[in-house]
């Protein structure tokens, strides 16, 4: 059944600006369409659906960082027979509009802007630990407090820290509000491979779905992980996580409250 979810996922990396149904990403998985969408959901963790709509959103940010194209011609080359529709889907899944994406990106300076509603009023802190494994030299990371088990929308609380494999990160997220969250962490690492071209890998890793309460702590412990074919491209407005391999010699941690900002922005 891994080789099935896995052709159907190939299928729609590469037929993504296509009208796909969910007929057409069965038939590639040689399977019926409703034994395929149980065993798809339970190896990615969403529909096919989804997963479609989120390699759709990936490819636009993509093309919105590295070409002139305008967006509406954009909407369409990523599948969507509307402007009005992808913009919506676009928003609601990178936490900005696709015109706003692309200045950030262009200009290098993604922005975590404030994500709280003026009316909340209690605030908890989530800590835990970041752990790299040995292979890794280090990694630049990027970890926040998501209202969804998927990579999008904007985090209500993040930070961006350098790990090494030495030991595990202790992180602190603060003024988080209060309800439950999903805890996600994307990084980009170096492995200790002497080849060059072999060393810059992306990693995930998350914790969740955790509840923080007012002025309590809550804990999330987080093992960072090659990304898989079945997890969902990044969607959020991901900051500028690239680096040099020798600034993972000295560990750092940038704050990242919710008004704060990231210097550069990043299209993965």
């Amino acid at each position: 059944m891994n080789s099935a979810v896995e052709r159907a996922i190939v299928c729609i990396w590469e037929r993504y600006g296509e009208p796909l149904s969910l007929t057409d990403i069965a038939q590639s998985a040689i399977l019926s369409r409703f034994h395929f969408s149980r065993i798809f959901k339970d190896a990615t963790g969403v529909p096919p659906g989804r997963f479609l709509s989120a390699v759709r959103i990936y490819q636009a940010k993509v093309m919105l960082a590295t070409s002139s194209a305008n967006v509406t011609d954009i909407s369409f080359a990523v599948g969507f027979n509307s402007l009005g529709s992808f913009t919506n889907h676009f928003t609601d899944s990178v936490g900005i509009s696709p015109s706003r994406f692309r200045r950030l990106a262009q200009n290098g300076g993604i922005e975590l802007e404030d994500f709280l509603s003026d009316s909340c009023s209690s605030y908890g802190v989530v800590t835990g630990t970041v752990s790299l494994s040995a292979e890794y030299a280090g990694a630049r990371v990027c970890l926040g407090a998501f209202n969804t088990p998927i990579v999008q929308r904007r985090p209500v609380a993040a930070i961006v820290a350098d790990v090494t494999a030495a030991e595990p990160y202790t992180f602190q997220l603060t003024n988080v509000p209060e309800g439950e969250w999903f805890i996600h962490a994307v990084a980009v690492a170096d492995t200790v491979d002497p080849e060059p071209w072999t060393r810059r890998t992306l990693l995930v890793g998350g914790h969740g779905p955790v509840r923080v309460g007012a002025d309590t702590g809550t804990r999330a412990e987080i093992s960072l992980r090659p990304r898989r074919s079945t997890d969902l491209p990044i969607l959020f407005a991901l900051p500028d996580l690239e680096t040099e391999a020798d600034d993972f010699a000295q560990p750092r941690i940038a704050a990242v409250p919710a008004a704060g900002r990231v210097s550069s922005a990043a299209a993965s």
